[in-house]
């Protein structure tokens, strides 16, 4: 699935994924928002977390609704918008749970790990709480848009 989008993650690539987020620093600024480094990563490793069986949500949107902006998001070139304000469940970004960085990074590559064999199952799906029901190709999309937004929110991808 080609998104169009130059220069989109591809999560699969963990050497490529793992140089630009060690270029993040503690000190990074973000160019919008209100993210900090450490709550950056936290929130990727939390995102990744619902799309390998970790975590579970529901989709609050008609089937309708979620297949209109599944259709949206996934299956064309749309970039996630900066500053867009997405529904907060209460354990979207958590309470500091890494000490570091380099704790938060390792976190997100197991749960990356995980997401690809959560997925080693055929027929697995995982709901996204705006897109309902997505599969792995759909959910590779999303996190490759997604670890795009935020690698551009702190400067890493232009």
């Amino acid at each position: 699935m080609n998104t169009g989008i130059k220069k989109c993650i591809d999560i699969s690539d963990k050497a490529a994924l793992n140089n630009y987020l060690s270029k993040l620093q503690p000190g990074t600024i973000p160019q919008w928002g209100t993210l900090t480094p450490l709550k950056l990563l936290e929130h990727l490793v939390v995102t990744v977390e619902y799309s390998n069986g970790k975590k579970q949500t529901v989709c609050s949107l008609s089937i309708e609704g979620a297949e209109k902006r599944k259709q949206y998001m996934i299956y064309t070139d749309a970039e996630i918008p900066m500053g867009i304000k997405t529904p907060k469940k209460e354990d979207d970004i958590p309470a500091a749970v890494f000490t570091d960085l380099s704790h938060a990074i390792a976190a997100l590559n197991i749960e990356l790990d995980t997401f690809e064999k959560y997925f080693a199952i055929e027929g697995a799906t995982a709901v996204h709480p705006g897109f309902g029901e997505l599969n792995y190709k759909e959910w590779q999309v999303f996190h490759g848009k997604h670890f795009t937004h935020h690698l551009k929110q702190f400067g890493l991808l232009v």
